[in-house]
């Protein structure tokens, strides 16, 4: 199925152009940026403008800030809250925000009711899907009396737009060894961890949700999908992928614009699959390493970050697509250079790891005759 949905000369409809960078306060813009950046604010927010026939308009992405209790850690919270800060002075406003997961660190309710205690200053439209370290502790219900169902869709000027919930379907691997909720979420909370499996998935019931939303949608006009996991095999074993990914693609082939923004890998990404691209956005808490294989071909790589320093891996950044594809990207942070424009200085240029295996997804799905 990988080589049907990668036929030659295939890509997605250039009739759509899209521009992504990150906000900054005008205030940081005239000169605050060290003082700000010497206090901990990291304007890690993503805004994206959608350009598709006669009507423009903006929209913007937080997600991933790990919350813990204020008694714990107020460094994260400093960070999701200028970032709400810098939101507010859109101008003019965007039409909506999405919260694309992660707002808690251990699905504690005191962690996801600060988180939604800090977004509620945003007085525009809101909609917000599920990340795993939100949902393994109650199985998500606190996240769901806070911030609603995990699964919908709404069409705003020309484009449907589309929350997928791709971390509730996890494989059962706590009952049988009698976990406690905690134990439950802590060995999600693991990235590399081998207890909770391949837990990231789309499901059945969504995968049919997913073609009848779309079955009363023109063909060519554009949908815009946002996960919280990448709907493409980066790395399963960190999760960045959903286990079904090809079954969401061949759900998705008919449409020729068709954009997925994901969160979950906290990283500068770029991916094209048959006429689906993928955009990684950025996380407001911390930065990951690329992994060690199957980063994306098309991905300009950001700079190695030095793990001893919290303020690395911000500043500014842009990831452009040639002129006649009408993409451009761009990611502007603390950090003044934010691509890695030679081998030493990229997080995946020096070892190979832009190389897919598609082998890896077969040894990471073992629960076969159990698929849901």
């Amino acid at each position: 199925m990988d080589h049907t949905l990668k036929q030659p000369g295939e890509r997605p409809d250039t009739s759509m152009e899209i521009t992504r960078r990150v906000f900054i306060h005008k205030s940081l813009l005239a000169g605050a940026a060290a003082g700000a950046a010497s206090a901990g604010w990291l304007p890690w927010m993503n805004t994206l403008d959608l350009a598709f026939g006669a009507e423009a308009f903006k929209f913007a992405w937080i997600s991933d800030s790990h919350l813990y209790p204020k008694t714990v850690n107020t460094r994260f919270v400093d960070k999701v809250t200028r970032a709400v800060k810098d939101l507010q002075t859109m101008s003019p406003p965007a039409d909506f925000l999405i919260y694309g997961g992660d707002l808690a660190q251990l699905g504690d309710p005191v962690e996801l009711e600060l988180g939604a205690d800090i977004l509620k200053e945003i007085t525009i439209k809101k909609v917000f899907i599920p990340g795993e370290h939100d949902w393994y502790l109650d199985m998500g219900a606190r996240w769901q009396q806070l911030f609603g169902k995990p699964t919908w869709t709404f069409d705003h000027k020309g484009v449907r737009f589309i929350g997928l919930d791709t971390v509730s379907r996890g494989p059962d691997y706590w009952t049988a060894k009698r976990m406690t909720p905690k134990e439950r979420m802590g060995h999600m909370a693991t990235l590399d961890g081998s207890v909770a499996g391949a837990w990231a998935g789309v499901g059945r019931d969504q995968l049919e949700w997913l073609a009848r939303t779309l079955s009363d949608w023109p063909k060519n006009k554009p949908v815009v999908i946002f996960s919280h996991n990448p709907l493409y095999e980066y790395y399963p074993p960190w999760n960045f992928w959903v286990r079904d990914w090809r079954e969401v693609h061949e759900v998705l082939r008919p449409y020729t614009n068709v954009t997925n923004i994901h969160g979950h890998t906290h990283q500068v990404l770029y991916n094209e699959i048959g006429k689906v691209r993928s955009i990684g956005m950025l996380a407001t808490s911390w930065t990951w390493p690329y992994a060690p294989e199957g980063v994306p071909a098309l991905t300009r790589c950001k700079v190695r970050v030095d793990p001893g320093d919290p303020f690395d891996g911000v500043g500014w950044s842009k990831l452009t697509m040639s002129a006649a594809e009408k993409i451009e990207n761009e990611y502007v942070m603390w950090r003044k250079d934010i691509l890695g424009e030679a081998p030493w200085d990229s997080g995946c240029a020096d070892n190979n790891n832009q190389i897919l295996s598609p082998r890896i997804a077969d040894r990471e799905w073992p629960y076969y005759g159990a698929y849901k």
